[in-house]
């Protein structure tokens, strides 16, 4: 079986397609409860640090040097693995609180994890 790794912001509806539901973010969303959540896991650790989430604040004329700044941190996060794993055994929704759909963490981390 071939992982396959979604995104998704954790405050649209839980979905049967979603698979797995994984919050990729460091600091927990507003305003969503656990229950809403309805998350398999979370993974704080894979986030980007605190650095470099205040550096990109979301501004799209930082996005390509967010992606690399990102990237180099990931190169040894243990982390990725876990969520490898996860992916081994269907499809992976990674969620994030973001409100830019095509340019936060769940995109670079989709991006490297369906990666053959």
């Amino acid at each position: 079986m071939t992982p396959m790794f979604l995104t998704k912001r954790i405050y649209e509806p839980v979905a049967p397609d979603d698979g797995q539901r994984v919050l990729v973010d460091r600091i927990w969303p507003r305003g969503i409860s656990h229950e809403r959540a309805a998350l398999d896991a979370w993974i704080p650790d894979v986030a980007p640090s605190t650095e470099l989430r205040r550096w990109f604040a979301h501004d799209p004329k930082r996005w390509r040097a967010f992606q690399t700044r990102y990237r180099a941190e990931l190169d040894d996060n243990p982390h990725l693995e876990e969520l490898r794993a996860l992916g081994r055994r269907g499809t992976v929704t990674l969620l994030y609180g973001a409100r830019d759909r095509e340019r936060n963490q769940a995109v670079v981390l989709a991006a490297i994890l369906n990666q053959p």
